[in-house]
């Protein structure tokens, strides 16, 4: 699961920096395992395809990370 949270990360995060990595962890770890977890061994797309439809509900902070990467 930290492997894919990891992932989840790396594909909301336009830089490769990893001190910029961390935070997009952080802020949609939590609503990841809230609402996508049926689909979290479906790959990274299906997660963030899961995150797009739940955005009413997710977090301020996860939400900040998907708008800020253009999501």
């Amino acid at each position: 699961m930290t492997r894919f949270l990891f992932a989840i990360s790396l594909l909301l995060c336009a830089s490769g920096a990893s001190a910029q990595q961390q935070p997009g962890h952080d802020a949609c770890a939590r609503d990841v395992t809230r609402f996508c977890r049926a689909v979290m061994n479906n790959g990274d797309q299906a997660v963030l395809a899961c995150l797009k439809q739940n955005r009413p509900r997710l977090s301020k902070g996860c939400e900040k990370v998907l708008t800020d990467n253009g999501q």
